[in-house]
């Protein structure tokens, strides 16, 4: 039986690592005495004159702005000169007006802004140019003189191997309407 017990304590290593974490805790807790050097360091740091703190910026509060010219005309298309069928009679109309009986073209859903020239190819039979247009879908069309696009009743007139002129019929604002060029051009690549 003696044995016995001789050999349940060797095989308790519990206490051994109890002893030796406290051992390793009490490495890190070191006491001085002295400390003076330190309550000189914060004598001379409390002695020095302190920082001016400025004050925060005053709080200017936003003020939204909601632009309403969006039904205005364009300031950066040109105006246009009326030829003699656009002459306004007495009232402000002109014989002027757009075609609402026609059936409206796949193109004329999107503004002109919106649409993209992105190349033209070659008619094989009467060898024309078609212009290939982009819309905001994605999609590429083709498009021929004397077809529609644009919002404002755009046909288009000539087409060549950069650019394509368009004529739309818009508002002339005293409730008449006026033919106004505009051109759909192929962007630089860069």
């Amino acid at each position: 039986m003696i044995q016995n017990k001789s050999v349940s304590k060797a095989a308790s290593p519990r206490p051994l690592a109890i002893a030796v974490g406290i051992m390793l805790l009490m490495q890190g807790c070191v006491w001085v005495e002295d400390t003076t050097d330190l309550r000189q360091f914060i004598a001379q740091k409390s002695a020095q004159p302190g920082g001016k703190i400025e004050p925060l910026p005053e709080f200017k509060a936003y003020e939204s702005f909601v632009y309403e010219g969006s039904s205005l005309r364009d300031p950066f298309v040109p105006l246009v000169m009326l030829t003699e069928e656009q002459v306004p009679m007495q009232n402000g109309t002109t014989d002027l007006q757009p075609d609402n009986e026609r059936l409206k073209e796949y193109l004329e859903e999107f503004p002109v802004d919106q649409l993209v020239m992105v190349g033209t190819i070659t008619a094989l039979q009467d060898r024309e140019l078609i212009s290939l247009i982009r819309d905001t879908n994605g999609e590429v069309h083709q498009v021929q003189v004397g077809n529609h696009m644009g919002l404002d009743y755009g046909v288009v007139m000539a087409i060549d191997e950069r650019s394509m002129r368009l004529e739309e019929i818009v508002s002339n604002g005293r409730g008449g309407w006026m033919k106004r060029p505009r051109t759909v051009t192929l962007p630089e690549v860069e």
